[in-house]
């Protein structure tokens, strides 16, 4: 019987008859491979049994009868990863860890080893190193335990064999996309292979209480390579981010089944791997220069963290009849609206100028509280006035210039307080009732004009 193929998208895993420049489900352009098509088992008697093996199918039980205990947890040895997991890893949980080549995912997964070895045995599986190479980076990250067993292989069942053997605690997979099944005829790192392997992963993790860490390599657009229906597989899905020229990291949670979502780690890289910067505050507002116009600084909310952040702009007036818009680290579209409230709510003639908006240490502001020192920065940029250094603005924005209440203000306020700020410029109808910590002058303003008087320097 002649074996029948399909198309897969690389991107989200849409099955197609037919081969497509573009895909007609995410609409990305030359995703479409071919694959051979899996046998369907459904309707063969007994087909089941082999699929599991011959093991007896399980029953199902009442809900009642179920332990409603809380997830076992336990600590990685980071800080700042635990608070990205919810306070430690999940027994038995599957963990997808992101990021580009060369950002530090190997270096964090063998960093933990150190405190995971401890209470746990650990078998570090690497199908892009070799254990010689291993031995080598972990002799330079300091990582020396009895209990950590590594392994070159690429092979899925030669990996659930050694599982088999050594029974470990906690299981670490480098990487997922150099991992293959062998009865697949599909090369490693494809569509089928990826969700093949994840899906083997998975049923370890929850049939046999494995904690399992996998990494993954991201593509050009910075989402997971592979399938889409990959995260949807996992517990968990953690994005390493970082300029690769900058020795900062930022670990954030793009979905958590145990935790919260919008929960970040900060990290330095260092000659002896990967230190935590537990006050990250401080470290995005290092070397802020004094008495430059185009800059402000704002406080935001990163799970239960308050974080201040400096929010950098540049105006001028552009020489070409369409002026140039710029934005990292700020979304686009709302940077424009911004600019457009600026003008029409301000007064000030932006749009015959180029803008450049930019935020400093990689952070990705996404809270509306960074509208208020977004516009700040901005006037500052255009009137060429400086903003005391002492300042901090928070605020949204309206499209009517006014400025709008944010969530958990007084926990924002106090962060400001404890850096070391005198002035907050704050939305008006919040500061009543709002306690001022001593030696921290609440500005209270009801529009983008009043903040911005109250915010630049009187000229000398």
């Amino acid at each position: 019987m002649k074996q029948k193929t399909l198309f897969y998208c690389t991107e989200c895993g849409n099955e197609t008859a037919k081969w497509a420049g573009k895909c007609p489900a995410c609409g990305a352009w030359n995703t479409i491979v071919e694959q051979p098509e899996k046998p369907k088992l459904s309707g063969v008697k007994g087909a089941g049994k082999a699929v599991r093996g011959g093991m007896p199918a399980r029953r199902a039980c009442p809900v009642t009868e179920l332990h409603t205990d809380e997830e076992i947890r336990f600590p990685t040895g980071m800080g700042e990863l635990d608070r990205v997991l919810g306070g430690g890893a999940v027994k038995g949980s599957l963990v997808l860890v992101g990021g580009a080549p060369g950002i530090g995912k190997s270096t964090l997964m063998l960093q933990i080893c150190s405190k995971l070895c401890e209470f746990s045995k650990v078998l570090y599986v690497s199908g892009e190193e070799s254990e010689h190479q291993l031995k080598l980076r972990a002799k330079r990250l300091r990582v020396e335990s009895g209990s950590l067993f590594v392994i070159s292989e690429t092979s899925l069942g030669d990996l659930l064999e050694c599982v088999a053997t050594e029974q470990p605690d906690v299981l670490i997979v480098d990487s997922i996309q150099t991992l293959y099944n062998e009865a697949l005829d599909s090369p490693a790192g494809s569509v089928s292979q990826v969700k093949d392997c994840t899906m083997a992963l998975m049923q370890l993790a929850k049939g046999q209480g494995i904690t399992v860490f996998v990494i993954g390599h991201v593509n050009k657009e910075g989402s997971i390579a592979g399938p889409k229906v990959l995260e949807h597989m996992v517990d968990c899905v953690l994005y390493f981010e970082g300029d690769q020229h900058t020795s900062y990291r930022i670990l954030r949670a793009a979905k958590n089944r145990f935790g919260a979502t919008n929960e970040i780690g900060v990290f330095e890289m260092q000659d002896g791997g990967l230190a935590e910067v537990e006050n990250p505050s401080e470290m995005l507002l290092s070397g802020r220069p004094d008495d430059a116009p185009g800059t402000c600084v704002t406080c935001v909310m990163e799970g239960a963290r308050p974080v201040l952040a400096e929010i950098q702009a540049l105006v001028v007036t552009s020489a070409a009849s369409n002026p140039r818009r710029t934005s990292n680290g700020f979304d686009y579209n709302r940077a424009s609206m911004l600019l457009a409230v600026l003008e029409k709510r301000g007064g000030l003639k932006v749009s015959t100028c180029d803008a450049y908006l930019n935020i400093i240490g990689g952070l990705t502001l996404d809270e509306p509280a960074a509208d208020l020192a977004a516009v700040v920065a901005l006037a500052s940029s255009y009137l060429d006035r400086p903003i005391p250094s002492d300042l901090v603005a928070i605020g949204e924005v309206g499209l009517t210039g006014e400025l709008r209440s944010v969530n958990q203000l007084a926990q924002r306020i106090s962060e400001v307080h404890r850096l070391g700020f005198t002035k907050c410029v704050i939305p008006a109808h919040r500061a009543e009732g709002l306690r001022s910590p001593e030696g921290l002058e609440l500005i209270p303003a009801r529009n983008i004009g009043e903040a911005i008087r109250a915010a630049l320097r009187p000229q000398a």
